[in-house]
């Protein structure tokens, strides 16, 4: 690994597998051995660039975090194509990203640092309303009216459905997304696709806030 001889046991060690299963057949790997096992033959190549889409499906915590490790210590170049956005945050460096229009966009940093760059925060502006709703409910006096039937309902049954929704949606959108050859097959549909996500997400942080403003007003 990196120009570096290694004895196979130990670098199998390395990825977590035991001395006894050096010999072991691939088919009999579990799901999470396998990604290791595939990882480690990636990195075994002598190479000065790793080309790795969605790398962490179907990965185990032990595996993803093994991954983390190893692409910090790899010297080359790696292009990284993922929808796991806390992965992005904590190893890459550069992000490119799709801006419409067939434009593209590199952004220093990860994936939060892409938002704060475009200047739509999303994330750092839906933590901060959420904590004005707890302020707000913590300041409110005792005698606060309680929730109306309407607001009861759509505490307990309108946004809870509609948050379930968004959250496959997202999913859905997030697969198509994962065909790495629709942008250049059918780019209205990967704009189409992109463009909902991203609607998707502002919904599902509007509802969310808004559940957080009725539980909370329940609480006083």
């Amino acid at each position: 690994m990196n120009g570096v001889k290694r004895h196979v046991i130990g670098y199998m060690k390395d990825f977590l597998f035991r001395p006894e299963q050096a010999r072991t057949a691939v088919g009999v790997l579990s799901g999470g051995e396998r990604g290791r096992l595939m990882l480690a033959v990636a990195l075994a190549r002598d190479s000065n660039l790793m080309i790795l889409d969605e790398p962490t499906n179907d990965l185990d915590l032990e595996t993803l975090d093994l991954l983390q490790e190893m692409l910090a210590d790899y010297q080359g170049t790696v292009l990284l194509v993922s929808h796991d956005r806390d992965f992005l945050d904590r190893v890459v460096t550069s992000t490119i990203a799709a801006e419409g229009g067939g434009r593209w966009q590199d952004y220093a940093g990860g994936y939060a640092d892409m938002l704060t760059q475009r200047g739509t925060p999303a994330s750092a502006k839906s933590a901060a309303r959420k904590m004005r709703v707890l302020d707000e409910a913590a300041a409110a006096k005792p005698t606060a009216r309680k929730l109306s039937f309407k607001q009861l309902h759509e505490l307990e049954k309108l946004l809870p459905d509609t948050i379930a929704k968004l959250q496959a949606d997202m999913v859905r959108y997030q697969r198509v997304l994962t065909d790495p050859n629709l942008f250049t097959r059918d780019p209205k549909k990967f704009q189409a696709t992109t463009s909902a996500l991203a609607q998707a997400e502002i919904d599902l942080s509007k509802s969310e806030e808004r559940w957080l403003e009725l539980e909370m007003l329940r609480q006083v």
